[in-house]
């Protein structure tokens, strides 16, 4: 019997769907972080709908930030895991990363629950406490992956060190030569989230991957204030991301046993994308494995016979007036300041934070450009950094020195945050042009010798790489 399994990453991490193989000796995947190695057994019998169907449905789910300006992110993997739960998958083959700081968070008007839709009900009720806190990194998440217990760990904040595309390919290469499945579909929701995947996602894993945005551009948060349609009045916050509730969406109103992996992709892209116009949407993509497109997505996300009637006609809405997904966290800080009474220590001290941050945005876009300009000249700086590469070229061909890169500059300018890590591209075409490790503190001591650094020394945040 083929092991089905269903994976996530969202912004990041994201969301993935796999298909395990029975004959491969690796587990295939790990639960808790508290098992003892003499509580590792075997996968668990299937239940009797698999058995009918002959495959078993596995699947990780991830919410890679914390904080409730980032509410959307969690939300998206609460709501995915109802989505599997009432697909059929069963509990114990679903594991969840997320940071769990946002339903009981004292600025959730709703305390204790979670919702992905204007008019959605609560989906964090029964959503498992896999991997929380500082057990949401990347080195546990791959180590679920691989079914390794010895190395799951507890660990730094959730997106610190990121997870760079070439440590991502690696495992999947390393899963698949396991034979610890059969086929994998993963969702990825995050800014210039198809960098992780061009030039460098094999074609021959038997891995389906599709992306929120391409390599270049951000994706776009949904459910905000100011959208349509938006929250309830009383949240200040975004509570989903356009690309995530598109593929939930759909997913919960079609009969997954009559709508294929390709008829999906095709309502996402043109609703993320909101009918071509480029400065409100992102364009979705796929990777890898092709082949297997046709193949209908219960095989998957598992089928709600509540959806057995369904014509698969059904028309999602609109998503109007979206905002740039690194500009969400601004978008609540200044919602949660006009709310603030006038005059108030607290109102005082939240426009404080945001300028602040927005004093550290301009920086880390000021110091870029120097520093391009020290490197490749005062008129060909800013373009030599922020020029794309071909299509089908991955994003560096140095990883290691693209991570090298990240970390002189943070030491010197600061972290580069969430919101930084747009200029990944630049630090690529950095090492893309062979600028030594030398040559690039030079230029970070000319850009940033001056920055103070303490509340955003990466000693203190930790560094992306």
């Amino acid at each position: 019997m083929a092991r089905w399994w269903v994976y996530g990453v969202l912004s990041l991490v994201a969301v993935t769907a796999a298909a395990a193989a029975a004959e491969g000796n690796a587990e295939p995947l790990i639960r808790l972080p508290t098992q003892k190695a003499q509580d590792a057994a075997a996968a668990p019998a299937p239940a009797a709908a698999e058995e009918e169907e002959g495959v078993t449905r596995w699947a990780v789910l991830v919410a890679g930030s914390n904080g409730y300006e980032n509410y959307r992110h969690q939300a998206d993997v609460c709501h995915a895991y109802q989505i599997l739960k009432k697909g059929g998958v069963k509990e114990e083959n679903i594991v969840v990363f997320m940071y769990d700081d946002i339903a009981h968070d004292s600025q959730n008007p709703r305390r204790g629950v979670i919702i992905n839709h204007p008019k959605g009900k609560d989906v964090y009720a029964g959503v498992p406490k896999d991997y929380t806190g500082d057990q949401v990194t990347t080195e546990n998440f791959f180590a679920v992956l691989m079914g390794n217990k010895t190395a799951v760990t507890g660990g730094s904040m959730p997106n610190l060190p990121y997870l760079y595309a070439d440590d991502f390919i690696k495992v999947l290469k390393e899963k698949h030569a396991s034979k610890s499945y059969s086929k994998m579909v993963i969702y990825v929701e995050a800014c210039e989230s198809g960098s992780m995947f061009e030039g460098i996602m094999p074609q021959d894993l038997n891995i389906y991957v599709t992306t929120a945005a391409n390599a270049v551009e951000s994706s776009y948060p949904a459910y905000c204030p100011g959208m349509k349609p938006p929250p309830p009045h009383e949240f200040l916050t975004c509570l989903g991301d356009v690309y995530s509730v598109s593929w939930m969406e759909d997913s919960q109103t079609h009969n997954l046993k009559k709508e294929t992996i390709k008829d999906q992709y095709d309502v996402v892209k043109r609703r993320t994308s909101n009918s071509d116009k480029v400065n409100m949407g992102s364009h979705v993509m796929e990777y890898g494995d092709k082949t297997f497109k046709d193949e209908k997505l219960f095989l998957y996300q598992g089928f709600d016979p509540a959806n057995a009637n369904k014509t698969n006609k059904l028309l999602l809405p609109s998503l109007e007036g979206a905002v740039n997904q690194r500009d969400a966290d601004i978008l609540f800080m200044w919602k949660r300041y006009e709310q603030l009474n006038e005059g108030s220590e607290e109102k005082l001290r939240v426009l404080r934070e945001i300028q602040k941050t927005v004093v550290h945005r301009k920086h880390l876009d000021s110091s870029i450009d120097f520093i391009g300009k020290v490197l490749f000249g005062f008129e060909n700086g800013p373009s030599m950094l922020e020029a794309p590469r071909r299509s089908g070229q991955p994003l560096v061909d140095d990883w290691d020195c693209l991570k090298r890169m990240v970390r002189v500059f943070e030491s010197h300018c600061g972290s580069l945050t969430q919101y930084g890590m747009k200029h990944m591209r630049a630090f690529a075409n950095i090492c893309n042009k062979g600028v030594s490790e030398a040559e690039m503190k030079e230029a970070s001591v000319s850009a940033c010798g001056g920055y103070n650094l303490p509340k955003w020394s990466p000693l203190a945040l930790g560094y992306s790489a």
